[in-house]
Formats: C-alpha cells, structure tokens, sequence
C-alpha cells in the first residue's frame, strides 16, 4: 500500500539518492498538475515530499505546498529551510556543519574516494548533527579492492558514534545505527509504499526512474500519471515477498534500490552484487559497535559470507 508521494518540482530539483539527476534546464512543474498532486495525496492519505530546485520558487507555488503537511527536500546551498538537506559537494561539508539546523536530516551524496577521504570531517560532524544518511553514487565501480577502505571507514566512524552513544549524545547514521534498532527489513520500498510525480505528471517509483528516462533513448519509464492514476505493470516484482534473497536476509537498513536492481542485474527484484557486500559490511560493523545496553539494540548473528549468493551457492 502506498504511503509516501514525492513530487519533483522541477527537473532541475535536487538528487537525494544514488543517481545523478541529468537535467540541466529549468521545467518547473505546471501549478495545476502540482495541485492536483496534492490533492491525490490527500485522497489516498499519502505523506508528501516535496523536493526543491536550487532557486526560489513563485510565491502561488509555495501558497500550494503550505496547503498540505509535507517534508521539504533542498540542497544544501539552497536558502529554505529544510527537513532534508542534500550536501553533494564534500569539499564544504566542514562550512555546512557550522550552519546546520539540528532538526534536519543531512544526506551525504559522495562518490566513495571522496567518501573515505572525508572520514575525518564526517567524524567530526557526527559530533554535532543528529542525523546523517550516507549514501554511495557510485555503487556500481564498487569493487572487491574497496572491501578493505570501506571496512576502515566504518570502523572508524563506529568508534565515533560509540563514544557519542557513551557521553549521551545518540547520533543516527544510516550505514551504522539504523541496523540496531530495526527487527525487519526497513527498504526503501519504491513503487510499493513510494511513488514519485515528475514535472511532466506522470508517475515514477522514485526519482531515478524519471532521471533515467532522459538517457534512456525514447523508453517509457513512467507508471502512470496523475490524471489517470498509477499503472505498475506487475507490481509484485517490486515487493519483498517476491525477492528470494532479499526477503530472507538480515541486513535490515539495506536500501534495496530497485533502480540499482535493474541498471546492475536488470532484474527490479534482484539486487547487485555491489549493494550486497556493501550492506553487509555495514551490518557486521554495526554489530560491533559498543552502545550502551540502556538503548536495546538488535542482536546481530555472526555470519561467514558478504554476498548471500555465495552463501547460497556454498550450501547447495
């Protein structure tokens, strides 16, 4: 069941995830199709996002947006004031720290060698923000030559957050503390409980999808639009219950990108190698973190394997 419509509000609007957004002209989304956005959502009782592009909006926009409870989406180079910020430029996250608002959720954008070069800065933010989502561009290059750095990175970063657990400061970071807290899988469920509304009307299961229609030489990525309502051919292909691997693994916080799916294995259900190591060196650093027993964390198994395919090939 659906539970969150995102709405782009123009095709230069901010990236909050893995893809690269490839607009670079303004098409700021017509007033009646943002209207009739908001009033689905409210029809079908959906939370909404709405994500900004980096200059300000016409004054009947934002009378618009206010009509509903929302969630605001900026860069963080944008002057509004946010729920979520989006910092891509990992060379001023230092400056962003200094100016940010508590209350917000900041998401680092990196591709992964300026992730692991930042390590020092982003321990640092951990200090003083209350949440960070990291969140790797480049998920694809990722290679069996990164296990190591990205295993370095987060045991770091997890000595951080353990000392900042220890002095009473509980910061939350997606790739570490989110896997301590969560008893299921906790993805990002595009298309099932997430839908996005582009510019031009129609539907998406998120943003990618729309981002990647404009390289996609003519194919037709939309699930519908907003006159005629949604239309996900085979949706079951997007649930977990239909996901061999994913449904019974451990690695809660995973993401499980869809997107990821189809542009690494090009199947929406089966997700890549890549993001299957990944989540599990994140799952097996959290384990060691050392958080006091006052904040009931999950219990976390030992396991022998990173990539469950292996696993499953081992034991055949």
């Amino acid at each position: 069941m659906m539970k969150f419509l995102t709405i782009l509000l123009d095709d230069t609007s901010v990236s909050f995830c893995h893809v690269d957004n490839p607009y670079t002209e303004r098409k700021l989304i017509p007033i009646d199709i943002l209207k009739k956005g908001i009033m689905y959502a409210m029809k079908e009782n959906l939370s909404v996002q709405i994500v900004y592009p980096n200059y300000d909006l016409p004054d009947e926009y934002l009378k618009v947006i206010d009509s509903i409870d929302h969630t605001n989406i900026v860069h963080s180079s944008h002057s509004l004031s946010a729920d979520i910020v989006v910092i891509d430029e990992f060379d001023k996250l230092e400056t962003y720290v200094r100016q940010a608002d508590l209350d917000s959720i900041y998401v680092l954008r990196y591709a992964k060698k300026d992730l692991f070069a930042s390590e020092a800065i982003i321990r640092e933010a951990i200090k003083v923000l209350n949440r960070i989502n990291i969140v790797i561009k480049d998920v694809e290059s990722f290679s069996d030559l990164d296990i190591n750095d990205y295993i370095k990175f987060l045991d770091n970063v997890a000595i951080t957050v353990s000392q900042e657990f220890a002095k009473g400061h509980n910061p939350q970071i997606n790739v570490l503390t989110d896997r301590l807290f969560l008893e299921n899988p906790n993805h990002c469920n595009a298309g099932v409980e997430n839908i996005t509304l582009s510019p031009n009307g129609c539907f998406y299961p998120c943003p990618a999808f729309y981002y990647d229609e404009y390289s996609s030489k003519g194919q037709i990525l939309s699930v519908g639009n907003i006159d005629d309502g949604l239309a996900i051919k085979n949706p079951q292909l997007y649930k977990l219950d239909f996901a061999p691997i994913c449904r019974i693994c451990d690695a809660y916080h995973c993401r499980r990108c869809v997107w990821l799916n189809k542009q690494l294995t090009r199947e929406i259900n089966t997700p890549s190698r890549q993001q299957c190591i990944i989540a599990h060196l994140e799952r097996n650093a959290a384990k060691t973190m050392n958080i006091p027993e006052v904040y009931n964390i999950s219990y976390i198994p030992e396991i022998d394997y990173l990539d469950p395919f292996d696993n499953l090939i081992k034991n055949k």
